[in-house]
């Protein structure tokens, strides 16, 4: 079976939170829906407080999106390494990824509508 993927915008007012911080608001939050993945959101970085972010030498490669660059978040209690990543130079089907973070939800970081 073909993989394939799906990119919609979500309605409403989303919060991301991280560490005890408030990381970002938007309300430009997309979902990935991926074939045999559980879904993922996406939220512009305009609308993240990109000081929190560390960029590292972390990298992960999905024929279907591109090659991912992953992010630290540093906060005053915590520091998530490797925590969010970036499809900075997406593949066509990907295209709307481009300059949106994600975050694993595991790890102590919060994205909820509003």
């Amino acid at each position: 079976m073909a993989r394939s993927l799906t990119i919609r915008r979500l309605d409403g007012l989303w919060s991301l939170r991280a560490g005890g911080a408030v990381l970002g608001e938007s309300r430009a939050v997309l979902e990935l829906a991926e074939s045999g993945h559980l879904p993922v959101l996406y939220v512009p970085r305009t609308d993240i407080a990109m000081q929190f972010f560390e960029p590292g030498e972390r990298r992960s490669v999905c024929p279907l999106k591109g090659t991912a660059r992953y992010y630290s978040i540093i906060t005053k209690s915590t520091v998530l390494r490797d925590a969010a990543w970036s499809y900075e130079e997406p593949t066509v089907e990907a295209e709307a990824l481009r300059d949106h973070l994600a975050f694993e939800a595991d790890r102590g970081i919060t994205l909820e509508q509003l």
